[in-house]
């Protein structure tokens, strides 16, 4: 079985899908918004939301820090779980408001290691939400672990962190990647495309794959019912 290095996986998913010039935004703002709205639902329900926000002129954060919770719940309606992720954009606003003055450039300025522990701290923030704030909104070199991650490179076998933590994943890439936002987004998102189109969480479409021949679960049909 071939072995590709992760530089590899990017230029053969780049040949594939080509540029998915993600994140689709057109504000810092907003990508943070997307970023929180998209936890457990897809993307086309938060373009939905944010759209919706976009109307009712929701998407300040001046705005999101004093319009009545009710109000902005509705808004968010589409993206799902609408009133933990309203209280979630509203304590990060808080943040922004309270720390940095709610100047979102000044925040998106500070040291990475010390905006991540930040926003670590705002209750219903987690790593990958976090990390796609930094990378995305704030252009810092931070790799970002989700499902579809884990999902294709524990299929592949490609790269075997020492356990199953987001931190010893990410380590991985920071470890055998240049430290490149560009080119971490870029990643990201080819590894979205590829989960959507071929590794699929059930029936996965092995024999269009444009890693199968580096792919353990594509080369052992029974690794798939065994894991």
């Amino acid at each position: 079985m071939a072995r590709f290095s992760l530089e590899e996986v990017f230029a053969r998913l780049l040949d594939r899908y080509g540029p998915q010039h993600w994140w689709p935004a057109e504000t810092p703002f907003e990508i943070v918004v997307g970023a929180i709205l998209t936890q457990a639902t897809s993307w086309r329900n938060v373009e939905k939301a944010i759209g919706r926000m976009k109307e009712a002129g929701l998407l300040e954060p001046a705005r999101v820090l004093v319009v009545p919770v009710a109000e902005l719940e509705e808004a968010i309606r589409p993206a799902g779980y609408f009133r933990a992720k309203a209280c979630t954009l509203k304590r990060f606003c808080t943040l922004l408001n309270d720390r940095y003055g709610g100047d979102l450039a000044r925040m998106l300025a500070a040291p990475a290691a010390t905006l991540r522990r930040e926003l670590l701290r705002v209750r219903g923030v987690g790593p990958e939400t976090a990390d796609s704030i930094l990378l995305y909104a704030g252009g810092y070199p931070v790799f970002v672990i989700d499902a579809y991650t884990r999902r294709i490179f524990s299929r592949t076998g490609l790269i075997g962190p020492p356990s199953d933590r987001y931190d010893d994943w990410q380590a991985e890439f920071h470890r055998n990647l240049p430290p490149d936002p560009e080119l971490f987004g870029e990643y990201h998102a080819l590894l979205v495309a590829l989960a959507k189109d071929c590794c699929r969480k059930r029936r996965p479409q092995c024999g269009r794959c444009p890693l199968q021949d580096g792919c353990r679960a594509a080369r052992d049909p029974e690794y798939l019912d065994r894991n």
